[in-house]
């Protein structure tokens, strides 16, 4: 089980939902894309600690190529195919509730689970835009509201950034592996359109 916590600069960040994300990363996850845009699952919800309490923070995710492959599913695993597109650079998410107090930030999980993944390179909605069969990685960037400009510089002063290995996924128009698919049905209780008898019904475990 890869560790759920990431300190830097003094500020830890646990991943809520750590021991879902591992379940998900050691059959390889896969996060749909589409042109209207989709919501991941699993989606990132972190806890927060070590944030000065009276300064104002922005939170920001971009999604990351972790190397410069495509892929292909040959029945079994991914293996590597080809090279990668470029990656359409600047696409950021910005939480919604940016920017605030670090008390507010650390007294509740921030969730990113309104962020959405595009493959339509002309969206003009603001989602994240990700090339099919390419695998990524979610990062999550702590930005100094006072030292934020107009356009949020990720490499900025004060910019701390975080990021679990456990996140990665590939992206896919429609899911390769079963195992993923079982995985979705099992833990998301939107993934009713995958169920048999349509039952928006919890797992029972």
């Amino acid at each position: 089980c890869l560790p759920a916590d990431c300190t830097v600069g003094g500020i830890t960040v646990t991943l809520d939902n750590n021991s879902m994300w591992n379940e998900f990363y050691h059959r390889s996850t896969e996060m749909i894309l589409t042109k209207q845009g989709r919501r991941m699952f699993p989606y990132c919800r972190y806890w927060i600690t070590g944030l000065d309490s009276n300064m104002k923070y922005i939170l920001v995710m971009d999604i990351s190529p972790v190397d410069n492959h495509r892929y292909k599913w040959n029945g079994r695993w991914w293996e590597p195919s080809g090279k990668a597109e470029p990656h359409v650079l600047g696409r950021v998410f910005i939480h919604p509730e940016s920017p605030s107090t670090g008390h507010y930030w650390m007294h509740q999980p921030v969730s990113f689970y309104k962020l959405k993944l595009t493959n339509n390179t002309l969206d003009q909605e603001g989602h994240i835009i990700l090339h099919s069969m390419h695998r990524y990685l979610p990062r999550l960037h702590l930005v100094p509201a006072e030292k934020a400009t107009e356009v949020i510089q990720l490499n900025g002063p004060g910019v701390h950034t975080f990021t679990f290995p456990q996140t990665e996924f590939f992206a896919v128009t429609a899911y390769q592996n079963i195992q993923i698919t079982q995985l979705k049905i099992d833990y998301n209780p939107f993934a009713k359109g995958f169920r048999d008898d349509g039952l928006n019904s919890k797992p029972q475990r």
